[in-house]
Order: C-alpha cells, then structure tokens, then sequence
C-alpha cells in the first residue's frame, strides 16, 4: 500500500510538473452544444467557466450572456484565448480561421507583429513571442496549434503511429472518406478494428504518461480503473467504438481536427464559422473576461453573483490531493452563486 501511494504521489507530482509549464489543451472536448441545451443561457446570466483552450467559452459568448468569467490557473490556456480574442478583433474571416481552423498561417510572423502582439498581457505576449512557430509551419506534415500543447503531442504520437501502420492509417482514412454513417460503420468494424486494438496500443493507453499527456490525472483514471472491467484501455476502446460507429464523422469537428491536425470550413466549432464570428466581432467578444487564477481565488476576489457555472473535470485534481481547497471551492460557489444558480 505504501509503495502503491508513493507511486500515486509521483503521478500527481509529474502531473503537477507537466499542466505547470506547458499548454495542455489547444481545443475543448467538451460539446458545448449539449451545454447550451442544459444552461438555457440569456443576457441576464453572468457565468464562470474554466477557461481551458477557449472554443467553448467564445460558443457561450454566442448565446450572448451578460458576462463570462474564463478562469484557468494555468496562463498559457489564458494566453491562448488572448491570442483567440486578439483575432477576433483584429483580423478578417480568412486570416483568423487560417490561425485557429487550420491552426497555421503563410504570414504569422507578419499578422502576429502588426495586429495581434499589442493587443496580449505582458505574460501571453512573452509567451507567443518565444511560440510564434506553432502557428507558421505551413512545410510541416505535423505542425500547427493542433500538434501543439500536451494533447497536441499525443496527436503527433498517434500520426507517427499511423505511419509505422500502413495499413491501420489507409483504414482510419477510409472512415473518414465514408459518405454515409452505414458506411462509416462497416469501414470501421471491418477495416479498423481488425487492425487497431492490438496488445501494445492497450499497454499505451493504460500508462499514466499518456493519460497525463492527455489531461487526465491519476484520481480520474483510477475512477474508471474502477468503474469499467476493462480498465483505461477498455474505456476508451469503447468510447471510440460508440464514436465511430454511431456518430457521423461528418458532423464531429472534435474527432476531424485530431484526425486530420485542422478543422474544415464545413465541420468546425461555431465561432470559427463566417456569421459567428462576425457577431463575436461586433461586440460579443467584449462580454468575455480573463482570470489567471483558481476559482476559489477568483470568487473570493469579485463582487460578482454568478448564476451559471462550467466546471469540466478539475475537481477531480483536487478530491484525492487537495481536499481541503476543495471544500474551500465549494464555500465560495456558495457564497458568490446567485440563488437560482
């Protein structure tokens, strides 16, 4: 048991490590569509949302509430969604989806000096400033904001095992191409299965350094660890079996931009289609603020009632490690939550 906890408490601490000194996310996972339905958000809502890459706080931003609070503890997520506002408000329709759809740009170096830099606090401007080639790969296979970041590298890792896999990566991309949810279905059962769930990919995706990559402490995995017979691995597998043969590909920008390193004009999240920006423009994005902080220090800090809350998953850092700032959390939700919250 003592050998077991130390091994946990080097998890955490290599977690801790890792989300301190890198940009984990460079986009959300979590559907804000599904969200809109649940929170039924008006112009009178004022929200507080964890910040993480920002897709879902500019979606929020379309429903047009009073305000929205984009808390992060870690700054380079907030500088990311700096960069994202910075565009927003600076650039025309083609350059921005350039920078944040296909995640690169012929002319960064040039876009970044003259309309963005200004625009960043000092820590996102030294940040982008020392990261401007993310963005200006354009000769790389594997370049891009979506081969950048934590997660990013877990994409990149995934390609490169495509390419030592033929005949997995002709499988993959015929699931793609597939026209019809039928045929995306039988492509997948019969040509990616067959290929794909073999014993050193189990043994990859049961490591805690992928989870880690991925965003997902070791609390989170071991609650799936518990709740699900085949483990981590089993998980996922059945995650992504219910993904590729139940939903079309067509419609799910989440799995298109892992895939393929860039979302289409066709298949993106909101706010990088033409009218969604245009309305971002023309004020929403200005409803936004940023926070470097956590939620408890950002609560204690306003004089705001908040009436609608998007946690995601970071209270599971925080149950096995830090159980007394998470009871600390819950006070100030309590105090600051308006009482229809």
């Amino acid at each position: 048991m003592n050998i077991k906890r130390s091994v946990n408490g080097l998890h955490d601490r290599l977690f801790d490590v890792l989300y301190s000194r890198a940009l984990v996310y460079n986009t959300c996972w979590e559907d804000p569509a599904v969200d809109r339905r649940a929170l039924m958000l008006d112009d009178s809502d004022e929200m507080l949302v964890i910040a993480s890459a920002g897709c879902n706080v500019l979606d929020y931003a379309l429903e047009a509430p009073a305000r929205i609070h984009a808390v992060d503890m870690n700054p380079r997520q907030i500088a990311l969604i700096e960069l994202k506002l910075a565009g927003i408000r600076s650039l025309a329709h083609d350059d921005f989806f350039a920078v944040f759809g296909d995640g690169r740009h012929d002319d960064f170096f040039r876009v970044y000096q003259r309309l963005l830099r200004e625009q960043l606090s000092p820590f996102a401007r030294d940040y982008w400033d020392r990261h401007q080639r993310v963005f200006a790969t354009s000769g790389e296979s594997l370049g891009g904001l979506y081969f950048h970041g934590l997660a990013g590298k877990f994409a990149r890792a995934f390609h490169l095992y495509l390419g030592c896999r033929p005949r997995l990566r002709r499988a993959v991309r015929a699931v793609m191409d597939a026209r019809t949810l039928e045929e995306q279905r039988e492509r997948y059962d019969h040509e990616v299965v067959p290929h794909m769930w073999r014993r050193d990919l189990n043994w990859l995706l049961s490591r805690q350094m992928t989870m880690n990559l991925l965003g997902v402490p070791h609390p989170q995995r071991r609650e799936v660890e518990d709740q699900h017979a085949g483990g981590v691995a089993g998980f996922i597998r059945d995650s992504i079996d219910y993904v590729f043969r139940e939903i079309p590909l067509s419609v799910n920008y989440f799995w298109q931009v892992y895939l393929n390193g860039r979302y289409t004009r066709e298949c993106c999240p909101e706010y990088l289609k033409p009218e969604q920006f245009a309305r971002l423009k023309a004020g929403l994005v200005d409803r936004i603020t940023l926070h470097t902080a956590s939620v408890t220090d950002f609560l204690r800090s306003t004089s705001s009632e908040v009436s609608k809350f998007v946690l995601l998953d970071h209270m599971d850092w925080m149950a096995s490690t830090w159980p007394q700032a998470l009871a600390d959390e819950w006070e100030a939700i309590v105090e600051r939550a308006r009482d229809s919250a």
